[in-house]
């Protein structure tokens, strides 16, 4: 079997970069206080906007606009009934995203009279792959770090983005003060209610984005079904990485790896498709594994030295 190492590389950050926006949403989430499983559907529900915006208004950004716009109102839609009204969120996002799986395939049917995609009916938009002058050129790094979405290059961006603004803003100490201790922040002047609607919405611009990404960059189509448990890799690699926003990128790199690989074994090998379309997910299951049984021997570690 025979690789090219480079374009392998560069496989594994496209197929990271929506990994890395759903898990940059979650992490959002999480700092506030609220643990979101809704980030599946959030994004299928994105995909499908940026597709039907772009078709109808003739205009690729357009598309990106609505797709992320889509995002942020299935965001706020879910933080109205458990920050309004006062539902479970697990129970929610879990309702969330079964009305979403169903939904969009009604909507899909409305709009192109098709349940399984929009390719045939829905005028096609890619979001440009952008050569980086200089780099393009270089042997070996030029054919990874060139020539990728510009999504891509967002989503590393948005990594700092976000750090910057959890870490060295008024808002990201409010929401992570929200987040640690709800009653103590309420005591001092913080809008519990209100920092938990901005932490939706910041999640839903970055679901949103990941659902652009899926449908005008990835592929170049709504598919029925075609975030296939991203948003939950996505909160998975936010939790392995305690909610660091570069831990979470790092993480969503490994994921993206091991899709790559899925990827190639697929057009190199004679290994059954079902089984190799398994391996992103035992990838995640095992991580997560290892990741708390480290956790609990390092707990253990700090109780036995406080004795």
């Amino acid at each position: 079997m025979s690789i090219d190492i480079a374009a392998f590389i560069a496989d594994a950050i496209k197929m990271a970069t929506p990994l890395i926006f759903a898990a940059l949403a979650a992490l959002i989430n999480r700092h506030a206080g609220m643990f979101n499983m809704g980030i599946e559907g959030m994004i299928l529900c994105a995909a499908l906007g940026a597709v039907t915006v772009a078709h109808y208004s003739g205009n690729m950004w357009i598309g990106v606009l609505g797709g992320v716009l889509t995002g942020v109102i299935t965001g706020l839609f879910i933080a109205f009934a458990h920050l309004t009204g006062k539902t479970d969120l697990y129970l929610t996002c879990i309702a969330f995203n079964l009305m979403a799986t169903g939904g969009t395939v009604f909507v899909m049917y409305l709009l192109t009279g098709e349940k399984s995609t929009t390719s045939g009916a829905f005028r096609s938009y890619q979001i440009p792959n952008i050569n980086i002058p200089i780099i393009k050129d270089i042997p070996f790094i030029g054919k990874i770090l060139s020539g990728q979405s510009l999504l891509t290059y967002l989503a590393f961006i948005s990594v700092f983005v976000v750090w910057f603004i959890l870490y060295k803003t008024r808002i990201g100490l409010r929401i992570r003060s929200v987040g640690e201790n709800p009653k103590a922040a309420e005591s001092v002047g913080i809008s519990v209610t209100k920092v938990g609607y901005i932490a939706f919405l910041l999640c839903g611009l970055f679901a949103g984005l990941a659902g652009t990404f899926l449908s005008m960059s990835w592929v170049t189509f709504f598919m029925k079904g075609m975030v296939s448990g991203r948003g939950y890799i996505g909160l998975s690699a936010q939790n392995m990485a305690n909610g660091s926003p570069i831990g979470s990128a790092l993480v969503s790199l490994l994921f993206g790896t091991t899709t790559s690989f899925s990827t190639t074994l697929k057009s190199q090998s004679s290994f059954p498709t079902e089984f190799l379309e398994m391996i992103p997910y035992l990838a995640t299951i095992l991580a997560i594994i290892f990741t708390s049984i480290y956790s609990i021997s390092k707990q253990k570690r700090i109780e036995r030295g406080n004795k």
